[in-house]
């Protein structure tokens, strides 16, 4: 069923325009109160192109990309193989300068080649990491745009920490030798050979000594790996998605212990 409605959706997108220079709609989503609980966090922004598609509420909103499903999934994964009681579903969904961010030790976002976030949010996403906070950045890519993607997070990046530098991790990092040791960092889908996957850091202090307060998969789509772990007729490789899921609780557990 969701993939004769994805399909329908690509269907319209490719005969509407793209929206730009236009606010998006307000969508409607239920977070959940404080209870102390682990709670995935998703962090919303105003996209600088917008429009219909495949995903939660028939929008193509960029931070919405695998909502709710990816982390649903990631979060029954972390409840059946770790000893964390996280809060089920679909999680929180927060702006950066939101002040009960900081209530949540770790965030995620994604799309970021499409992310412009103002001085309040700028601002506010700096002082959460610095705090402590860390942040997963995830599912943008350069496929055909020769590097844009990575040029506007780039950019954008300055805004928040005007410092910082990427810093491309190996599988030796402590975040992919936690809970699980991934060592196998290749996580170029078969059908997009041309598309090679990176993992940058963002360290304290630009000092991969330090701790690492962003980590951002680059070239890369994680959360798609969790959405579709359950449909039968998944286009991704069973060992992908096991991988991803791998990945996905190590980072919440260097998020937790850091």
């Amino acid at each position: 069923m969701r993939n004769a409605v994805c399909l329908l959706v690509i269907l319209v997108l490719g005969v509407l325009p793209t929206l730009a220079d236009v606010k998006p709609p307000e969508v409607p989503y239920e977070n959940k109160d404080y209870n102390g609980k682990f709670t995935f966090v998703r962090i919303r922004f105003d996209p600088q192109v917008w429009g219909m598609g495949p995903y939660a509420w028939g929008l193509d909103l960029k931070w919405n990309h695998d909502y709710p499903y990816a982390e649903e999934n990631l979060m029954k994964i972390l409840k059946e193989l770790t000893a964390i009681d996280p809060s089920m579903g679909a999680g929180n969904i927060l702006e950066a300068d939101d002040p009960k961010l900081f209530d949540y030790p770790l965030a995620y976002i994604c799309e970021v080649g499409f992310w412009n976030p103002d001085e309040s949010e700028s601002k506010a996403l700096r002082e959460y990491m610095l705090k402590g906070g860390f942040l997963i950045v995830d599912d943008f890519s350069d496929m055909r745009s020769q590097g844009r993607a990575l040029r506007n997070f780039e950019r954008q990046l300055e805004k928040v920490l005007p410092d910082a530098r990427l810093i491309e991790l190996q599988s030796s990092h402590p975040i992919f030798q936690g809970f699980f040791r991934v060592d196998d960092l290749d996580f170029t889908h078969p059908s997009l050979p041309y598309l090679e996957t990176v993992f940058y850091g963002v360290f304290q202090d630009n000092n991969p000594e330090k701790r690492l307060l962003m980590i951002v998969n680059y070239n890369n789509d994680i959360g798609d790996y969790w959405e579709w772990s359950d449909q039968p007729d998944s286009w991704y490789p069973i060992d992908l998605t096991q991988r991803g899921f791998q990945l996905g609780v190590n980072y919440i557990l260097y998020g937790l212990a850091h």
